[in-house]
């Protein structure tokens, strides 16, 4: 771990944020933009150290979800104006997002889906599987019955996003404590009395911090920060691998991030080469980040169902990372109605990235007690205690 500890801390701070990945750089800018003042973001590691630099780094709107889906687009107009907003090039693909979908029942979920995408001002359509193999010339096509596309949807590099957000953050004032370790948030007040407790600080591997605000953005690790203050939020961590491939002899950048929907095998350019993931055979839970040999073998099984001609392409290296997954696979984003100044930006189940620019917006409005531009009430907390779940569909 390659980090520098400060000699000191400030002692206290109107926000702190925990987590340096995209939800906690995005939500500093943002509220640094809005005007808040003494923001403190603390990260254990190095910045997008954690799940975001693991990323597969795609950007899309095709959910089966409105509020994914209009946090995928407005994330997505942010990201096309991020180089010259933000000083910072993200090495931004347009080259669209394609579904193969190999059942009728899957295309028909997913047709109701482009309805819902479409009715929302989204290019998304449903398309031939001739159609596919124009967009894709790589894919097998044979057992297809129909696709999912969107042509403006797009991929990036995860960690160039939150560099680009973090320099913006400093340059307004907000202090990045990278190396430092939130050991403790602190809540004072009568547990056993409902709306009383509210939060007073965090403690640190460095030394105190007293706030009145804190903003959970710690990703798969958020479990433990929402217990601190008693707090249930119900994210768990499960294990993706990626892989990256050496050059390959045609250009890659002109097929669009193409899924295969039923087996969550993908593929997309990166650099010269393409980037490969694809779930496990059986899921692993937990913090483990060490890759799995027998994943290989999966992999090449997947590929030679759906691209028997990327055969003979050479992988190159590889890395584990953590989805962030809640029960229905949907973020939660809100402030707690059980400690007041405890914030949550957290559980993305594996769509976090994408969504980072337009939640770190929705934090800082939340936080300024602003009606965001998205209304995101059905990602609350407070849905499972009432029951208002609605599972996201378009997991991959």
């Amino acid at each position: 771990m390659n980090v520098n500890v400060p000699q000191t801390v400030p002692t206290s701070a109107s926000v702190v944020i925990i987590g340096g990945g995209i939800m906690g750089t995005a939500t500093a800018y943002e509220l640094a933009k809005a005007g808040v003042e003494d923001i403190v973001l603390i990260e254990r590691g190095e910045l997008a150290g954690g799940s975001t630099s693991r990323a597969a780094g795609g950007l899309r709107c095709q959910f089966s979800d409105e509020a994914n889906i209009m946090l995928g687009a407005r994330s997505l107009e942010i990201f096309r104006r991020f180089e010259e907003q933000m000083g910072q090039n993200i090495d931004m693909v347009q080259s669209g997002y394609l579904f193969l979908l190999d059942n009728e029942a899957d295309a028909e979920k997913m047709a109701a889906n482009v309805e819902l995408q479409a009715s929302l001002g989204q290019s998304s359509r449903m398309i031939s599987p001739a159609e596919c193999g124009e967009l894709n010339p790589v894919i097998r096509t044979d057992d297809l019955v129909a696709g999912a596309f969107n042509p403006f949807d797009a991929h990036c590099t995860p960690e160039a996003a939150v560099a680009g957000y973090a320099k913006n953050a400093r340059r307004l004032g907000v202090t990045i404590l990278r190396g430092v370790e939130v050991t403790r948030v602190i809540a004072e007040g009568d547990e056993a009395e409902p709306g009383s407790r509210r939060i007073t600080g965090v403690e640190t591997s460095a030394g105190p911090i007293a706030a009145d605000t804190v903003v959970c953005a710690a990703g798969a690790w958020s479990k433990k920060i929402g217990a601190d203050v008693g707090i249930g939020l119900p994210v768990e961590p499960l294990r993706r691998h990626i892989v990256v491939s050496e050059p390959v002899n045609f250009d890659p950048r002109r097929l669009p991030f193409t899924i295969d929907f039923s087996t969550s095998y993908y593929f997309h350019s990166e650099g010269g080469g393409l980037l490969f993931g694809a779930p496990e055979v059986e899921d692993t839970w937990g913090f483990s980040t060490q890759q799995d040999p027998a994943w290989l073998e999966v992999l090449a099984e997947l590929m030679e169902r759906r691209t028997p001609m990327l055969d003979d392409v050479q992988l190159r290296r590889g890395w584990a990372g953590l989805y962030e997954v809640t029960p229905d696979h949907n973020a939660l984003i809100g402030k707690s109605s059980q400690v007041d100044g405890f914030m949550y930006a957290t559980g993305f189940s594996g769509h976090g990235f994408l969504q980072g620019p337009a939640v770190g917006e929705i934090m800082a409005d939340l936080y300024l007690d602003r009606t965001p531009l998205i209304d995101i009430s059905g990602l609350s907390l407070d849905r499972f205690a009432s029951g208002e779940v609605r599972k996201e569909m378009n997991v991959v």
